[in-house]
């Protein structure tokens, strides 16, 4: 049970996948991945590595370089099929080349951003295994587990995926703590496991309504006990006060009232639980009730 005394210890944001971090070109990776500024093209003209014009195949410089210059243009200017075409010809064509080595976890982004997770996991999968110790593993983790974290649906579906999102965002953050790809992570698993909460919640109002209370009861507890860090605890305390009351249990109810008031003062859902234990007192603002409140709390 949820201790007095205790509560979350940061205000849970809404699930997004579109985090600062989310799908941004790797900009480090291609920092340490493209050794100067400039490539020398094919008739000897030194230019831009991201000029216009790389991807007419009839110019392209069939160098590795080229090839990868040509991918890395398609990359900016959001063609990602043709990006990944050129990730995937360069590892054919030049399968020796350093250059392939980094076109597979640009092909993996490639993927990433055509929302081809299975394929970007694959790739990376692939780079992960091979290439244990290359300087962009962390962002290969990352990347991988983005994949996974994008995939997340809402919280009444089945939570498998979530599941494995976050251990996958915790596998960054133990691998590579001091980076900012830990910092993005541990944020993203705050995130995935109030989406848990949510999906517990979301079953606990169904038992409710159908008054199979002790089902009912077993996942309210469990949000406050797993998920204490959630800002859905504060309605799963207000929930078992309600099914104590409609069981009879008055001093379990005032209880577990008073714990919810004592970690969340001011709260609506404490509001809402004082105003059913006490016989006139005002309900929270805003409080249309247990069914209209159910709309408004799914995450």
């Amino acid at each position: 049970m949820f201790q007095a005394g205790s509560g979350p210890s940061r205000n849970a944001r809404p699930l997004g996948i579109d985090g600062a971090m989310s799908r941004i070109l790797p900009v480090l990776a291609l920092a340490i991945l493209l050794p100067g500024c400039g490539l020398t093209s094919w008739d000897g003209n030194s230019r831009s590595l991201f000029g216009s014009g790389r991807n007419n195949a009839a110019l392209m410089d069939r160098s590795p370089e080229g090839i990868y210059a040509a991918g890395i243009d398609a990359l900016q200017a959001q063609r990602y099929r043709e990006a990944v075409e050129l990730f995937d010809q360069l590892e054919r064509d030049h399968p020796f080349s350093t250059w392939a080595t980094n076109a597979k976890i640009m092909g993996a982004y490639g993927e990433y951003m055509r929302n081809r997770y299975t394929e970007a996991i694959g790739a990376l999968d692939r780079f992960i295994q091979l290439h244990p110790a290359h300087r962009d593993i962390a962002y290969a983790y990352y990347l991988r587990a983005l994949c996974l974290y994008e995939q997340i649906n809402d919280s009444q579906r089945d939570q498998r995926t979530t599941e494995q999102a976050i251990a996958a965002l915790q596998d960054v953050a133990n691998r590579f703590p001091d980076t900012a790809y830990a910092r993005d992570a541990r944020l993203k698993i705050d995130l995935g496991r109030d989406h848990q909460a949510g999906h517990e919640m979301n079953i606990g109002r169904y038992y409710q309504r159908q008054r199979l209370y002790n089902a009912a009861i077993g996942r309210y507890r469990r949000v406050i006990e797993n998920y204490q860090t959630t800002n859905h605890v504060p309605e799963a305390l207000h929930r078992l006060t309600e099914i104590y009351l409609a069981l009879g249990l008055t001093e379990e109810a005032r209880r577990t009232a008073s714990v919810l008031g004592h970690n969340f003062p001011g709260n609506a859902w404490y509001q809402d639980s004082y105003g059913l234990l006490v016989e006139g007192a005002p309900r929270g603002p805003d409080s249309p009730g247990f069914f209209a409140r159910n709309l408004g709390s799914i995450f």
